[in-house]
């Protein structure tokens, strides 16, 4: 499970790599980044429609955001066919595992773009 001092820990050390590259290569380094990383905001945005999984294609989650399509369509079809209970508590189920990731969006996007970080200064032979 993340916790918001590993996160941390590691995006500093990142930055701290990231800092020591000379000048050309930093330059290289955070125009690249730029482009890549993700907005925490926007990620959270996309999780208030949880049912739909979108947040999740955001950070290119593409199983993960197919599951959880899947699952919406699913209770969608079974709501509409007669087995309301069971298309009920497969939504239930879903806002509980993504009210998690609501609250935890900033950490989790943070993550994710210290991924983007370290696979870009992998790129550069530089340890991430």
């Amino acid at each position: 499970m993340l916790t918001k001092r590993d996160v941390n820990t590691d995006e500093e050390r990142l930055r701290n790599r990231a800092q020591r590259l000379p000048a050309i290569e930093r330059k290289a380094f955070y125009e690249t980044v730029r482009r890549e990383v993700k907005d925490p905001d926007t990620y959270a945005v996309l999780n208030w429609f949880f049912i739909c999984g979108l947040h999740h294609f955001y950070l290119q989650k593409w199983l993960r955001g197919s599951i959880n399509l899947t699952v919406f369509v699913l209770s969608i079809v079974l709501l509409a066919t007669g087995w309301q209970g069971l298309g009920v508590v497969m939504l239930l189920g879903v806002l509980v595992l993504e009210l998690g990731a609501l609250f935890r969006s900033q950490l989790i996007v943070q993550d994710y773009n210290n991924g983007i970080y370290r696979r870009n200064l992998a790129r550069l032979g530089v340890e991430g």
